[in-house]
């Protein structure tokens, strides 16, 4: 293998790194690339089954898999493994990708890997014939085919720095910042590299300087080669040695990084665990001057650099080593929509309002509460706050809230025996969880279950509004063919009242500034039971009325308050009190462990005649 990708690699990404995937396929879009460089994402601990990044402007679909073994199965075509995983898990996760046959090249991220770890990572990469770039790396790239994650940083600076395009020379570097670094020297001093590569800057890692300008030897497209080590280690001499034996005969230039260190009275640890000499051959200044003797082209300081590649270059080009090259036409890659937007170059109708909370930001904020200063009990605020703000836009008064509050602890639960309850129960009891559960009692609450408060409210709200008499309310109702929602109870009569009506009307006569629609309520009340006792006003009609005192006292105009009957609001307390019922019997059942429930055959009257055929 000459060169280190094509423009057919693609790779598996583990750990689902975004912004590194992004990047990669953004550079696959400015060179042109049919496929994506990433053909799937290997996230262990992710939910997803597929990610969604840009393609250009389009959007593309990645699949994310939960084992390294499944994404392989799944793209037995894909050579590249890239780990972004930590330096606890980097190990495990590299050797089972070195198990694949199909890979060729594998990229570890991490830094600080263990010696013994980061040596047996490498010997079972060279016993399988593998390229392992790393630990503590950047990456690799050939310029026109396929770039690995961050390596060449944004865009911009990789067409600045030529890497969308194939050059003549073949970089090798410690340092990923170097790297780059690098990257810029050359695309200003000659036309650009042709592959690159930063082995990481870990003592032991797994390719090295050699592997590398061996391949790149090998290369047609590399003309030369630039080599920048570092103080520490001893890969240099590797390279020495070959080009005494003739195994590299194309032009290299070379320095090491660190000749500063012979100012220093004791030893100095340079950036990269492995950027400290431990004898006096790895000191940056003892590799740069045996690789000078050996005819490498060695400048006097690292500024000296870009006029060294300038003189050789310009030399190769001179007797034709080097072709002009074809500048490309560069795709531009569309801005991300939130950018622009966030600089207000650009303008986009909404498809949803939001008028009650905010959970952009530091913090949500309800109806314009931050969070933190509603959810505490230091704070004043009680649910029924939360409620006014976030149902109604308002804070409500005290008297106000306390009534809400009474109204769900009032509908909270009427036992097991009810449609509801009893549906909540039996699902539980089929081994579903407390949400399916709640589901099922919750599909239950309607016209004939808990639905009358909306209807209450919007009847007798009628009747009071247009002076109505009680016997004018029922004919009116009677005419309609609607039974008076809110009037009549199976069991509460006038000589058995039922308590929680009892409750409601006592706390609105001492709290509520007025009560008239109740009072009205409580007159037809009276006409209604003259005829039969159990047409009493019952819990739903009396929540319903009161909402209608409340917010006419709230000062809310007829508009308001029937925008919130027909949007159902009323039976929404209905709904989240019950919820509370609901759920407790849900966990009933499971803390009792209850079996499969089925209905008693003595409960069920058989009418099954035999069924004739037409």
């Amino acid at each position: 293998m000459t060169a280190l990708f094509t423009k057919e690699t693609q790779a598996i990404f583990w750990n689902n790194n975004k912004s590194a995937i992004q990047r990669m396929l953004d550079y696959d879009y400015i060179i042109d690339r049919k496929k994506p460089s990433v053909a799937a994402i290997v996230a262990p601990t992710g939910t997803q089954k597929f990610e969604k990044f840009f393609f250009g402007p389009e959007e593309i679909i990645i699949p994310v898999y939960k084992t390294t073994e499944v994404a392989m199965k799944e793209n037995e075509e894909v050579e590249v493994f890239i780990n972004f995983g930590s330096f606890r898990t980097a190990f495990d996760v590299t050797m089972e990708a070195l198990s694949y046959s199909n890979i060729q090249t594998v990229m570890v991220t991490a830094e600080g890997i263990p010696e013994r770890h980061a040596r047996a990572m490498n010997k079972k990469a060279r016993e399988q014939g593998v390229v392992l770039i790393g630990p503590a790396t950047a990456g690799g790239i050939t310029p026109g085919s396929f770039k690995i994650a961050n390596v060449g940083g944004t865009i911009t600076n990789i067409i600045d720095c030529k890497l969308h395009r194939a050059g003549s020379c073949g970089l090798v570097t410690r340092s990923g910042g170097l790297f780059n670094e690098m990257s810029n020297i050359l695309a200003l001093n000659a036309d650009g590299i042709a592959e690159g590569v930063a082995i990481g800057g870990d003592r032991f890692v797994g390719s090295v300087f050699i592997d590398h300008l061996l391949r790149m030897e090998k290369n047609p497209q590399i003309q030369y080669m630039v080599l920048l080590g570092e103080v520490g280690g001893a890969e240099e001499y590797k390279v020495i040695q070959a080009v005494q034996e003739g195994k590299i005969t194309k032009p290299i230039i070379a320095w090491c990084i660190g000749t500063i260190a012979k100012h220093f009275s004791s030893g100095v640890q340079f950036g990269h665990a492995g950027a400290s000499a431990n004898a006096k051959d790895e000191t940056a200044e003892a590799k740069n001057r045996a690789m000078k003797e050996v005819g490498i082209i060695v400048p006097e300081s690292f500024n000296d650099l870009p006029v060294k590649i300038a003189d050789l270059y310009n030399k190769l080009k001179e007797n034709n080593t080097i072709k002009e090259v074809q500048e490309p036409k560069i795709k531009k890659i569309p801005e991300d929509f939130e950018k622009v937007a966030s600089r207000g170059d650009i303008r986009k109708g909404t498809n949803f309002i939001c008028t009650i909370s905010d959970d952009r930001g530091e913090e949500a904020h309800y109806g314009g509460h931050p969070i933190s200063s509603v959810a505490t009990p230091d704070t004043g605020y009680s649910i029924g706050d939360v409620m006014s703000i976030l149902w109604f836009k308002k804070r409500y008064p005290k008297w106000a809230t306390e009534f809400i509050e009474t109204v769900l602890k009032t509908v909270a639960d009427h036992g097991p025996a009810v449609a509801g309850a009893h549906n909540a129960r039996v699902t539980a009891r089929a081994g579903k969880d407390v949400i399916s559960s709640l589901i099922s009692g919750l599909l239950t609450i309607g016209p004939r279950f808990g639905g009358a408060i909306d209807g209450s409210a919007k009847y007798f709200k009628y009747g009071f509004d247009n002076n109505l008499s009680p016997e004018e309310f029922v004919s009116y109702m009677k005419k309609e063919g609607i039974p008076i929602p809110g009037i009549g109870h199976r069991i509460k009569s006038v000589r058995n009242p039922d308590k929680r009506v009892e409750s409601l009307k006592e706390y609105a006569s001492k709290n509520f500034p007025s009560n008239r629609v109740l009072d009205y309520a409580l007159e037809i009340e009276k006409l209604t039971t003259s005829k039969k006792d159990n047409l009493i006003l019952n819990v739903d009609g009396t929540i319903g009325v009161l909402m209608v005192d409340m917010w006419r006292r709230l000062e809310y105009d007829d508009t308001d308050i029937d925008i919130f009957i027909e949007a159902g609001a009323l039976n929404a307390f209905f709904i989240l009190g019950r919820c509370i019922g609901f759920i407790g019997h849900v966990l009933d059942e499971k803390r009792l462990g209850m079996s499969m429930y089925r209905h008693p055959w003595d409960d069920i009257l058989y009418d099954v005649n035999y069924a004739e055929e037409i």
